[in-house]
């Protein structure tokens, strides 16, 4: 059967079951906060806390709700097994060479964790070193980390449970594929560095939180950084770093490629500003990890990410007096600003990364959202660009100071992330890895439009759809945006958007302001009071699919996820009728507490907080969607997801905002339900088994009321 065939689904069976839901009972307590002078309400704090036999037996129900309506949708079934059929396909990590040997994942298809791979050669046949597909029964332990050692002799790795951000950090020996008695808990947010002798680890982790309570869900502060040697105990690591005067601070570390520096990040929140400090570790076989800490950059006054070093001179990124970053240049022999040196200058186009490999320095540019490579010499003389397959991202650049052989990634909206090999030292470039997917990439198409948003700025958009489409408004349209933390959305590949084009759909994804595509300045433009612009330019997308006729009002599907679950749930209330679905996934839906949970408190940097003034109070509620849901409002088809583990962002965020929805929308003619998946957490690690379910779920949903002709 072809998927398109699902669109000709006549809505009027749906429209009468969403009218016959029965929300299970959410309580209301008097709960008002005063900040600042402003008054907030608080109905469902009691869904806060999440291990409560009350908020349990709420989260049992609202999914007994939920999957009973979804497992009454015709053709789920269908979409479901036509998801498994494009995921199943070989695909394969980057490579990463070290200690004479290359790791990557290779995932057959349909197996729900990738397994760590290393091979001797490029052209010897690999073998498993890790397969968390062997922990659980469910594939809910995920591979986090992995790092292997100088000396080829081990492999350093993470594991994280139910998607968890919490860590549990271990070694292997590559010999005989047996666990050390190494074992390092309470890491969360951490690297694994090796030293150069492969005689130990630097690492990051947090205190053990108090036993009181839910430990997953605790807050989060005094970070600190530990060296671990090999064949000892945790309790005996050596502490390298830590700012006691600063709890919220966030450390990491990692030694340099030469063995000679720990080079310390010191963060605060998500602010992509850092400071930037080393400890010369002397001797790189053996290493001196208990030497003085200097603070080579102690103001946050920029991001500074050091990609390499030549001896004592590292070679640092920032967005120093460059909002779309530069390169520069920095002796440790002489390290006063006046002896800094710019290598790589700002230019129209925005450096996204950049590495040290082979000698040569790789940037990874932005266009407008797309990418593009170049090649600089130490010295900053620009050696040209490595030709890309066409518009697309670079995803990842790999290779080693010394070596010419570099690997990078390339994808699409309809080309699947494909690895190549470059020789830096001729210049030639190779496919290396190339997956074949079970569909025909010609048959589509992907432009970029650039639309106006209210105040006037040009926001650019992808828009991917099969080719000879009828632009009569008759599309279903699934738009997805970010908009935040400096992150950009670029094109990638992805089977789940395969199938929504296979269905006859139409793909976009918008660049809205608060992402990383045009450098610093369009990231604060869409921060802390500027947050309405990011809300403003998914408006106008949508608006602009709508105005273009690649689809109507009613056959609009809006989704997104995080910060992008925020943005849903806000233009949901502000422009309830811009879309007919729309799915809030993992979304921070209370803007006047999210500071307390876990890591929120970092996200002030781009949210701002309640706590600072009686305006930015006064803002955050304004467009908290919590806060904002009004009754009498005739609502689109909405579908929250969260999952019962999610300690990046709090399910109590999700709780709130459903039980707010359905409390002042009883009657609502379309479903405002709650999908909560268990042993599940923020979305990194989710086992493929669970990511197809939940697609299909959602697609037979859109298409139930964006397909049929009775809506």
């Amino acid at each position: 059967m072809k998927l398109k065939a699902l669109l000709t689904l006549v809505a009027a069976p749906v429209v009468a079951m969403a009218a016959s839901i029965q929300y299970p009972a959410s309580k209301t307590v008097e709960q008002v906060d005063d900040v600042h002078g402003v008054k907030i309400p608080d109905p469902f704090r009691w869904l806060e806390d999440v291990d409560s036999p009350e908020t349990k037996a709420w989260v049992q129900a609202q999914n007994h709700v939920t999957f009973d309506f979804l497992q009454k949708l015709p053709k789920r079934d269908a979409i479901k097994q036509r998801l498994m059929e494009l995921q199943n396909y070989p695909r394969f990590s980057l490579p990463a060479k070290s200690g004479g040997r290359y790791f990557y994942t290779y995932n057959s298809g349909l197996q729900n964790q990738s397994p760590l791979y290393v091979k001797d050669t490029l052209t010897s046949e690999g073998r498993v070193v890790i397969d968390p597909n062997t922990m659980a029964k469910d594939g809910t332990v995920a591979l986090a980390v992995t790092a292997p050692s100088e000396d080829g002799k081990w492999l350093g790795y993470g594991i994280a449970r139910a998607g968890s951000d919490w860590n549990e950090f271990r070694v292997r020996s590559l010999a005989t594929g047996e666990d050390t008695a190494d074992v390092i808990n309470w890491v969360k947010f951490s690297g694994f560095s090796w030293t150069k002798d492969s005689a130990g680890f630097f690492y990051s982790r947090y205190p053990e939180p108090r036993r009181e309570g839910n430990q997953v869900f605790s807050d989060l502060a005094n970070q600190k950084i530990y060296y671990h040697r090999l064949g000892t105990t945790q309790a005996d690591d050596t502490l390298v770093y830590e700012r006691p005067d600063q709890p919220k601070w966030g450390l990491g570390g990692g030694v340099t490629e030469d063995g000679r520096y720990l080079l310390i990040y010191v963060s605060e929140g998500t602010d992509p500003r850092n400071r930037l400090y080393y400890q010369d570790l002397g001797d790189a076989m053996k290493p001196a990890v208990k030497g003085e800490v200097v603070r080579l950059i102690d103001v946050l006054e920029a991001n500074y990410s050091v990609i390499g070093n030549h001896g004592s001179t590292l070679f640092v990124q920032t967005d120093l007096d460059a909002p779309r970053s530069k390169i520069i240049a920095i002796d440790l022999a002489k390290p006063d600003r006046a002896n800094w040196k710019t290598i790589v200058p700002e230019s129209k186009d925005v450096i996204q990364s950049s590495a040290y490999i082979g000698g040569k320095i790789v940037v990874r540019y932005m266009q407008d959202a797309k990418s593009a490579l170049a090649l600089f010499s130490p010295d900053g003389a620009s050696l040209g660009q490595i030709a890309l397959p066409g518009i697309g991202t670079v995803g990842a650049l790999s290779g080693r100071e010394d070596e010419s052989e570099m690997f990078f990634s390339f994808t699409s909206f309809t080309f699947p992330t494909t690895n190549y090999r470059v020789d830096l030292a001729t210049g030639q470039v190779e496919v290396f890895q190339a997956p074949k997917v079970a569909f025909d990439p010609s048959v589509y198409e992907t432009q970029q439009v650039f639309y106006t948003s209210k105040d006037g700025t040009k926001v650019p958009m992808f828009i991917t759809h099969r080719k000879g489409l009828k632009l009569d408004g008759s599309h279903p349209t699934l738009l997805y945006a970010y908009g935040g933390f400096n992150i950009p959305m670029l094109p990638a590949f992805s089977t789940s958007n395969l199938a929504w084009l296979e269905l006859g759909g139409v793909y976009a994804v918008a660049n809205l302001r608060g992402g990383g595509e045009y450098g610093r300045e369009w990231h604060l433009a869409g921060t802390k009071l500027h947050k309405q612009n990011v809300f403003d330019d998914f408006i106008a997308a949508g608006d602009y699919l709508v105005a273009q006729h690649y689809t109507s009002h009613d056959k609009l599907v809006i989704s997104g996820g995080s910060n992008g679950g925020l943005l849903i749930g806000a233009v949901v209330n502000q422009r309830p009728d811009l879309a007919k679905v729309a799915f809030p996934a993992v979304g921070v839906m209370d803007m006047t507490r999210f500071q307390k949970f876990t890591i929120g408190w970092a996200w002030a940097s781009d949210y701002g907080s309640v706590d600072d003034s009686a305006e930015m109070a006064a803002y955050l509620k304004g467009y908290s969607p919590v806060h904002n849901v009004k009754p009498g409002v005739r609502y689109p088809a909405i579908m929250v997801t969260t999952g019962d583990h999610d300690d990046r962002v709090h399910p109590g965020h999700s709780f709130k905002y459903a039980a707010a929805l359905q409390a002042a929308n009883p009657a609502n003619p379309l479903p405002l339900l709650i999908r909560i998946e268990t042993n599940a957490g923020h979305g990194a690690g989710k086992p493929i088994s669970k990511i197809i379910e939940e697609t299909a779920d959602k697609f037979a949903f859109a298409l139930y009321y964006t397909g049929g002709a009775a809506n």
